[in-house]
């Protein structure tokens, strides 16, 4: 067969990944703060691009004239950045907010949050007035002003510099403070660092003495149990009983109390006040140094209830980046170009700024939308609360706003929605589906595991429930779960076992039912 050339015409469909699709897909799964971002290296990129001059007055325009929203929804006066959500949808109930707290195993705070709130009160409040009054410059800078946060380290070095007046000492503990970490504990091995330093092991164990002498009390220890134990000998409350009892602080995080008072020789009045003295210690004391930035989360969607018993959702015109298309300038640009180069330039800024503020504004429309879906489909939660919250899935909303599941995936990501019960992811609202025992509608995992920390919540002292019994309580109430579900969302609200929950509540009765007496 010979070979030959020949020419043949052939139509075929295929989905080309424009640059501007991309940049639109992109857009969609980006956070406000992610957004501001990278509308900002884009007008610092392109000289076409301006922040639009009445920002007051265009903050409704990303989502004017919302359509397709389907039955029970209508389009509200305000520049169409508002969806209104009927009445029939669902009755209102009174705005009732729940506050859960977790109870640390030993201790009532996590790290996290003892970090978090020690640097709260350690924040400086106030800003030093300098000359007697504010300055017209534009280079005038109040932060440099304000004073400097003193690290973990600067504090223990200021007590250094006064406590050891020897060179040498100075030098050990200087070099024993920068092992100290955030939580304020030095390694559990110091064995290298006399031969580091060329010095006797006795000379750095007498400069860590001093070290553990400082503020704040228990700092500079090894272990937790030794942090304890310095926090107990300033207190003067370090006798054989509690040297016990911190010397197995894995008894006391398993509630092992017979264990405990036999090898301390107490009773269990003796115990619980010691437990409870334990727990008022500062197990990380180092933290309370620990700067740490909290950053606040802007929502992205507002859900406010009605004067009707409807629900109105509203986009944040605060995190709505407000950019516009200087034509005028790109007129000005276009008739001065001589070269090809430049025209070509302009072009392109001004093809790629029409997409960009095309690109926002389907965001704000795509985000309004899928926000308005999910506020009709869980109208239960946000009438009753979290045990109102219904199954549901991507492809529900996908199908109902007729989207793609992957469109509704990227713009439920990083979005938060402020409502009358709190803030919350959007993603907070899919959740899964759990059976009902009497083959009725199926019920939200999210509601299922708010009803088992209702039940243990609720159970007394001499009741402890255990999975199997968590079990049985749910089925009478119409919900046919696993023990092993059970336990896997018990462990995940981070609820200790039966065993652990029975020996924790009798550790708490215990000075209770002593004082009673």
């Amino acid at each position: 067969m010979a070979l030959s050339q020949k020419l043949e015409f052939r139509q075929s469909q295929a989905l080309v990944m424009t640059p501007q699709l991309m940049q639109a897909i992109k857009l969609l799964q980006l956070s406000n703060l992610d957004l501001a971002a990278f509308v900002e290296d884009e007008l610092e990129r392109n000289p076409l691009l301006e922040r639009a001059a009445d920002a007051a007055g265009e903050d409704g325009d990303a989502a004017r004239n919302e359509e397709g929203a389907g039955d029970g929804f209508e389009t509200a006066a305000d520049a169409g950045q508002e969806e209104w959500l009927s009445p029939e949808l669902g009755s209102r109930a009174e705005i009732e907010r729940t506050l859960d707290t977790g109870l640390d195993n030993v201790f009532p705070e996590e790290p996290a949050e003892a970090a978090a709130r020690a640097a709260q009160d350690a924040a400086p409040t106030a800003y030093t007035e300098w000359g007697g009054g504010a300055s017209n410059d534009d280079d005038y800078n109040l932060e440099a002003f304000v004073a400097a946060e003193t690290t973990l380290a600067d504090h223990l070095a200021e007590q250094l510099s006064v406590a050891l007046p020897e060179p040498s000492q100075r030098m050990i503990g200087r070099y024993l403070i920068d092992l100290v970490d955030e939580a304020g504990y030095l390694p559990p091995d110091l064995g290298n660092a006399a031969e580091r330093l060329g010095a006797t092991p006795q000379q750095v164990e007498a400069v860590l003495g001093v070290l553990q002498s400082f503020d704040p009390s228990g700092v500079c220890a090894r272990s937790l149990s030794e942090c304890l134990a310095i926090q107990l000998r300033e207190r003067d409350r370090f006798d054989p009983a509690m040297r016990a009892l911190v010397d197995h602080l894995d008894l006391l995080a398993r509630r092992d109390i017979a264990a405990l008072r036999k090898l301390c020789g107490v009773d269990d009045d003796d115990l619980s006040d010691m437990i409870a003295e334990i727990r008022r210690l500062n197990p990380k004391p180092g933290l309370q140094f620990l700067s740490v930035k909290v950053q606040s989360v802007a929502p992205d969607v507002y859900v406010r209830p009605g004067a009707d018993g409807g629900w109105l959702v509203e986009l944040n015109s605060d995190t709505l980046p407000k950019v516009l298309v200087n034509q005028t300038y790109y007129t000005e640009l276009a008739k001065t170009a001589r070269k090809d180069g430049d025209k070509s330039y302009f072009s392109d800024c001004l093809q790629n700024a029409t997409w960009l503020v095309r690109a926002l504004d389907q965001r704000a429309r795509t985000i309004l939308k899928v926000a308005t879906e999910i506020v009709r489909q869980q109208d239960g939660f946000f009438a009753h609360g979290v045990a109102h919250l219904r199954p549901l899935n991507l492809k529900t909303v996908a199908d109902a706003i007729q989207m793609h599941e992957s469109t509704v995936s990227r713009v439920t990501a990083n979005k938060y929605v402020a409502t009358n019960r709190g803030m919350f992811e959007l993603k907070y609202f899919f959740t899964a589906s759990i059976a009902a025992a009497d083959g009725g509608e199926a019920h939200s995992a999210e509601a299922v595991r708010h009803q088992i920390r209702q039940l243990i919540d609720a159970e007394q002292p001499d009741n402890i429930l255990s999975d199997d019994t968590i079990v049985e309580r749910l089925r009478e109430s119409g919900i046919d779960i696993a023990r092993r579900t059970v336990a896997k969302y018990r462990e995940a609200l981070r609820i200790p076992s039966s065993v652990q929950r029975r020996r924790e509540k009798q550790t708490v009765l215990g000075p209770v039912r002593a004082a009673g007496r």
